[in-house]
């Protein structure tokens, strides 16, 4: 999928928003110091489907990349994503975490 992906910080939510298709997916947050929670994804089933799933946690991961912001991944399907590509992303974890 070479889809461009945009990615709004909703502050106001505290969640990443991506319209896919017509739909909202999004990863809800809370901030802490120079480290972000992110606490749960919200995407339909047919969003996962149509293989939307990974590319947009790279999108959000890749836009706090370059904030320089720390991730703590409490969401299941984000954990489980870092995990399966720890390589690139064990770099965002704060300092003593492992995933």
């Amino acid at each position: 999928m070479n889809t461009e992906l945009t990615i709004i910080d909703n502050e106001f939510l505290r969640q990443f928003e991506c319209e896919l298709d017509g739909e909202l997916a999004k990863i809800e947050y809370a901030q802490q110091d120079r480290k972000i929670f992110l606490t749960k994804l919200v995407m339909s089933d047919e969003l996962k489907e149509k293989g939307y799933l990974e590319p947009f946690i790279t999108e959000v991961l890749e836009y706090l990349r370059e904030k320089g912001t720390r991730v703590m991944p409490t969401s299941p399907a984000v954990a489980r994503f870092m995990r399966k590509h720890r390589r690139k992303y064990k770099d965002m974890l704060p300092v003593g975490i492992n995933i």
